[in-house]
C-alpha cells in the first residue's frame, strides 16, 4: 500500500515543468491534490491530465507571494478535505531580465529579489500550512530550490544549490 493513498497534498508551482511532475507521482500513489500556480491554465491542464489518469485534482490559481491567498485557499482545502497532509513546494521564479546578468553591472535589488522571492514563498507556504496541521499532529512540509543552481551563465550573478527540506 502506498503512503501516499487518500493523502491531502497541496503542490504550489503544479504547473511547471517539476511541479507537474511530482502531482503525476503523487496521484499515481493515490494522493488527492490541490494544485495551485500563478497562472491557472497549465494547473488546470496538469489537473485535467490526473483526473483523465483516474486521479483526484484541483487546481487553483494561487499566488504564492501573497499571505492573504495562500490563507484562503489552505482553508478552503481544510474545508473541501478535511485537513491537508502534504505542502510541498516547487514554485520556480524564472526572472529572465535577471539570469545571465553580469555581476560586474548588476546592482543589490535585482540580487536579491530571486533570492528573496523564494524564500518568503517558502517561509508562507510552509508556516500556513502548519499551522494546520498541528492540530492533527502530523503532516510534511516539503520544498524545492531554484532551477538556475543547474544552469551555467557566464558572469552570472545568480544561482542557488538545490536542496529538499522534510520537516514531519
Amino acid at each position: 500500500m502506498s503512503e501516499l493513498k487518500n493523502k491531502i497534498a497541496v503542490i504550489y508551482g503544479a504547473g511547471g515543468g517539476i511541479g507537474s511532475a511530482v502531482a503525476r507521482a503523487f496521484a499515481r500513489e493515490g494522493a488527492k491534490l490541490f494544485l495551485t500556480g500563478h497562472r491557472l491554465a497549465p494547473v488546470q491542464a496538469v489537473a485535467k491530465d490526473i483526473v483523465s489518469a483516474g486521479g483526484v485534482a484541483q487546481a487553483d490559481e494561487v499566488d504564492a507571494l501573497d499571505e492573504q491567498a495562500i490563507d484562503r485557499h489552505l482553508q478552503s482545502v481544510v474545508t473541501r478535505a478535511g485537513r491537508i497532509d502534504i505542502s510541498f513546494n516547487t514554485v520556480g521564479n524564472a526572472p529572465a531580465r535577471y539570469l545571465g546578468a553580469s555581476l560586474v553591472d548588476m546592482d543589490v535589488k535585482k540580487f536579491l529579489m530571486p533570492i528573496t522571492s523564494y524564500i518568503t514563498s517558502y517561509f508562507l507556504t510552509a508556516r500556513l500550512a502548519a499551522r494546520r496541521m498541528l492540530p492533527n499532529k502530523s503532516g510534511v512540509i516539503m520544498t524545492l530550490t531554484a532551477p538556475p543552481a543547474r544552469i551555467g551563465t557566464p558572469n552570472g550573478g545568480y544561482g542557488n544549490k538545490s536542496e529538499v527540506i522534510l520537516q514531519a
